[in-house]
């Protein structure tokens, strides 16, 4: 039901219809996102969108994942209704939908202020990776591995490796990225230890996520869809922590941003089997 305060504006729920105003605020902070990326990442969630005068002045979006967490992100107010309270408004709205979860978001600089303000303390910090692809050498891998395409009986094995290496359920995620995308697997004598998908996002291609048992095994699934997409506009979104930035920068995809991973409860554990090196989306966690 819409609220509507005396400075007229209306928060309520997103729909798809607001997507194409939702893509308008992207390209007015730009952010690379597309209408099929925004619609996406609704169709395994939930927004909130704030009007004035029929006009979507600022969106947020929601994700649930098991039980106990929930990342948040496309928090976009418009330029012309910035310092107005709007963004803390967003945020109180959607953040009463997930209440009772830890709550995951990754925070811009701008953002960082409201975030602590709210209660979000740092894990860590996410570096954006993105350049025109080069031709990639292979990736060694040891005696036993290889790289090759999903098949139809991998589905509950790499929906178990995501969820270990995440710490919580990822499942919606993997399928309508899987379903977008195509997805390839690191075995070991014949048992999956890692894999990494590739879709469309803004300006090309995303290389996300990438799970894998190692950083040589990161770098195999990475170099296997660079090789690929060798002269295509490739990015990758990667936790700080993981090892791969120096990597990336010689291979020709440099760091072109970063952002802070914060959270609003107890942090997920994650295993130790396997480790998250890309993430899905900034958005997405």
């Amino acid at each position: 039901m819409a609220v509507q305060d005396a400075a007229q504006i209306v928060m309520r729920d997103m729909t798809g219809e607001d997507i194409h105003a939702a893509a308008e605020l992207c390209f007015e902070q730009q952010w690379p996102h597309r209408e099929e990326d925004l619609a996406l990442f609704l169709s395994i969630g939930e927004g909130v969108v704030a009007e004035v005068d029929g006009k979507v002045v600022g969106t947020i979006m929601g994700w649930r994942f098991g039980e106990s967490f929930a990342t948040l992100g496309m928090v976009i107010v418009s330029k012309a209704m910035q310092g107005r309270g709007l963004g803390r408004r967003l945020m109180d709205a959607m953040l009463d939908r997930l209440q009772g979860r830890t709550v995951i978001l990754n925070a811009t600089e701008e953002g960082l202020p409201l975030y602590r303000k709210l209660g979000f303390v740092e894990l860590g910090t996410v570096c954006q990776h993105q350049a025109i692809a080069p031709a990639q050498p292979l990736v060694q891998l040891r005696p036993g591995e290889r790289v090759r395409p999903m098949g139809a009986a991998d589905g509950a094995a790499l929906e178990a490796l995501y969820a270990a290496a995440a710490g919580m359920d990822r499942k919606a995620v993997l399928d309508a990225f899987q379903a977008e995308g195509q997805t390839v697997v690191l075995c070991r004598e014949h048992e999956q230890t890692g894999f990494a998908v590739l879709r469309r996002f803004g300006r090309g291609w995303a290389i996300a996520p990438v799970v894998a048992p190692d950083l040589t095994g990161a770098q195999a699934l990475i170099a296997h869809w660079l090789g690929t997409q060798s002269g295509s506009f490739c990015r990758i979104d990667i936790p700080e922590s993981s090892g791969l930035g120096p990597w990336l920068e010689e291979l020709g995809l440099p760091e072109v941003g970063r952002v802070t991973m914060m959270a609003h409860g107890a942090a997920p554990v994650p295993g130790d089997a396997a480790q998250v090196f890309a993430i899905a989306a900034q958005a997405l966690g």
